[in-house]
């Protein structure tokens, strides 16, 4: 059967790829909700002829995220991604849409409207070579995944606790590879209160909050575990008003990333529990880990062998391998869901000037989820 896939797919070349320009043409960065939802409409359109039962779910602050159903019955598969970009409204005319030395460029065709257009075309194939049986494909593109999925994460999990797998359309590792894990991304806010005073004439009578912030900041520095994926950063300081003013304010912004949930928890009370080591200095911690980790578990394994042996019967390798960054699939694997990430294009440049696609790989790339689709709802 994966043959029959690789096949339709080819034959399907010049629709994927006018498929993922259309999208990359309208551009839709997460922060304007007008543009978003004129990218949304092109790809409602796209998929409501394709015979989707299409839903906009309004959002408040972001554009409409859409839910997409294909075939009935009582399983379902989710096809989970993103058409919100890190790119504002005009970046086309420094990063235009072209097709190039084998490569396809433009903002966001990696992160990662090619992966919606894969995900549509191996849905398209499976349907035709077979049908969904007693199972529904239901994707679910989202608007607001770049900038933290405030909005969206409800809906997501909702979506996940019905399904018997989640594959998720964010971009592959170099080479292809998926993401069987990712680590945990949290951000914290540290904020030192003192006493100001004159530098000079009365140092003695102020208490400074930018002493304290630097001793936190090394006690911070301890949570460390590089060999086991825990980093944390502080990123953003800020204190102080004049050289001449003992500094009465001070804050840090902090990022936290951790393989396990363990650790996360592990980090997140330890900054909780910080107190100051300064007489009279007062300290808040606020924040936490907003997006758990994405953990290799047994079922994330059995999923990502499942489309291995796809791959081979295709006469492909497939890799597996981890991110430092998280994505909306941190969510659903952490209600237990097996979920595998990373099915996106080959190519490079996630939020950089040389974004692309290989279009060689697009095909075969699409053949795979397609086996893998079909595997899951039989």
């Amino acid at each position: 059967m994966p043959r029959q896939f690789l096949d339709y797919c080819a034959g399907q070349r010049d629709w994927l790829l006018d498929f993922i320009e259309a999208l990359v043409a309208i551009e839709s960065p997460s922060d304007d909700p007008i543009a978003v939802n004129r990218c949304g409409a092109e790809l409602a359109s796209r998929l409501t002829a394709l015979g989707a039962t299409v839903t906009r779910v309004a959002s408040t602050t972001a554009g409409d995220h859409l839910r997409a159903s294909f075939g009935q019955g009582p399983r379902q598969i989710l096809l989970l991604g993103h058409f919100d970009t890190v790119w504002p409204t005009g970046q086309l005319k420094t990063m235009p849409l072209k097709r190039e030395n084998g490569r396809l460029y433009g903002p966001g065709i990696f992160d990662m409207k090619a992966g919606i257009a894969l995900a549509t075309l191996a849905t398209r194939a499976v349907m035709a070579e077979g049908g969904l049986g007693q199972c529904q494909v239901v994707m679910l593109w989202t608007t607001d995944e770049e900038i933290g999925s405030t909005t969206s994460r409800a809906l997501i999990e909702a979506e996940a606790k019905r399904s018997a797998a989640v594959l998720v359309f964010e971009p592959s590792l170099p080479g292809g590879g998926l993401k069987t894990s990712r680590k945990g991304v949290g951000q914290f806010e540290m904020c030192v209160r003192g006493v100001s005073a004159h530098a000079g004439l009365d140092p003695g009578k102020g208490i400074s909050a930018v002493r304290e912030l630097a001793r936190q900041i090394i006690a911070i520095d301890d949570l460390q575990d590089p060999a086991s994926g825990v980093t944390v950063t502080v990123g953003v300081i800020e204190g102080g008003t004049r050289a001449n003013v003992v500094p009465a304010e001070a804050r840090a912004i902090i990022d936290a990333r951790a393989v396990t949930r363990a650790d996360a928890d592990r980090v997140e009370r330890t900054m909780k529990a910080l107190v100051p080591q300064i007489a009279g200095a007062q300290l808040t911690v606020s924040g936490g880990f907003d997006r758990p980790p994405l953990e290799r578990t047994a079922a994330v394994a059995g999923l990502f062998a499942e489309a291995q042996a796809v791959a081979r019967d295709l006469g492909l390798t497939l890799e597996e391998g981890s991110a430092g960054g998280g994505s909306d699939g941190n969510f659903t694997a952490a209600l237990g869901v097996p979920t595998l990430d990373g099915f996106g294009a080959v190519g490079d440049g996630a939020h950089a000037l040389h974004e692309h696609v290989e279009i060689e790989a697009l095909v075969p790339r699409a053949a795979v989820i397609a086996g893998l689709i079909a595997r899951l709802t039989a």
